[in-house]
């Protein structure tokens, strides 16, 4: 084997960039965490001096902080006055919680997977699963974090509203489960955009039905919200006009049973709203930064979490259209569509008549 040691050199760049940017993404998370990107965001140039006193930190290790968040250019310096600047433009990603493409928590995300790495690789080797609520609690914040903006952002301004007819209903007043809720972001931005509707979320992690609980109360929605400790095949609740799966039919063990309980569930007339990661239907469609993390995640957390279950079908998080609308049409899904995207979201409707 004789490389060309120009390729070699060229690919031994592209790692020492991930694995920069892996240690940095830890100093990402702490800049969050500690409030630096929000204290910068706006204020102009600053020292390091300012930037510790107005966080209530150290400045010799606000100054290294920097020093690496200049080298990744995430901050600007001008070097004769020495002093930081967080650019207009960085603000959303990093430093407003409600913005649709703040990312940061996708670093707590990232926590987890660390922490959990023994258990991931067990599994590589044993074939078995690894259930939802085995892994690390950072990732249950993580992703509630994460996936909340965009939902504020689009579910009932663009999402909803891309479907034939449900938005008329859910102002009139209707039923609507969202199974797989999580933390229940998701249901909680519907219950308050349509206050006449009464909502259902179901998962079958009880501690995340306990912080969906409490969430429910701190936005005033308790009571046109009820969430239960259910799978996705055994909630008993019935007679729904929207029925959600939020970023979780592809981490279902069974996701053709999941929708085939959703079809006798749902009215004659209701609809499915299908948001999956985007994707397209092969892997030479996939080759991107975006489906280079949703495989990361797929590989540590959605195929385990559908493995760990019964069928274990393990869609993994880029399916594509084609075999997600092969996963409903098996259920019994007649009419499929592509209502509408986003850079991070294929949002499929589904519909029996």
């Amino acid at each position: 084997m004789n490389p060309d040691m120009n390729k070699v050199e060229a690919f031994a760049g592209q790692v020492i960039a991930d694995i920069s940017a892996t240690f940095s993404g830890v100093m990402t998370n702490i800049g969050h965490k500690l409030g630096l990107y929000k204290a910068m965001a706006g204020a102009g140039a600053l020292t390091s001096q300012q930037l510790a006193e107005a966080t209530g930190t150290h400045e010799r290790y606000v100054r290294e902080w920097l020093n690496n968040q200049v080298a990744g250019g995430y901050i600007d310096y001008d070097a004769e006055a020495h002093r930081y600047t967080l650019p207009d433009a960085h603000v959303p990603v990093l430093a407003d919680d409600e913005s649709p493409v703040f990312l940061v928590p996708a670093l707590e995300v990232a926590a987890s997977l660390w922490l959990d790495e023994d258990r991931i690789s067990g599994v590589f080797q044993s074939g078995e699963g690894i259930a939802w609520g085995e892994h690390h609690h950072r990732l249950f914040c993580g992703s509630e974090s994460l996936f909340r903006p965009g939902y504020k952002a689009h579910l009932t301004t663009t999402w909803i509203t891309s479907l034939n007819g449900v938005e008329e209903k859910l102002h009139t007043g209707a039923r609507v489960a969202d199974v797989g809720c999580g933390h229940g972001a998701s249901t909680i931005v519907m219950a308050q955009a349509y206050p006449n509707s009464v909502f259902h979320g179901f998962d079958s992690h009880k501690h995340s039905i306990e912080t969906a609980r409490q969430r429910a109360e701190e936005a005033g929605v308790a009571d046109n919200v009820h969430f239960h400790v259910a799978s996705a095949k055994d909630y008993t609740e019935s007679g729904f006009d929207l029925i959600c799966f939020m970023d979780c039919l592809h981490d279902m063990g069974d996701p053709v049973g999941a929708a085939r309980h959703a079809r006798r569930t749902l009215k004659t007339d209701g609809t499915v709203l299908l948001v999956e990661p985007v994707a397209g239907d092969a892997v030479n469609e996939n080759i991107n930064p975006v489906s280079r993390l949703y495989y990361a995640a797929s590989t540590a957390v959605c195929t385990p979490c559908s493995r760990s279950q019964e069928v274990g079908l393990a869609l993994g998080a880029q399916a594509g259209e084609k075999r997600l609308s092969e996963v409903m049409q098996e259920a019994g899904f007649k009419h499929m569509r592509r209502a509408t995207e986003t850079p991070f979201n294929l949002v499929l409707e589904a519909r029996v008549a």
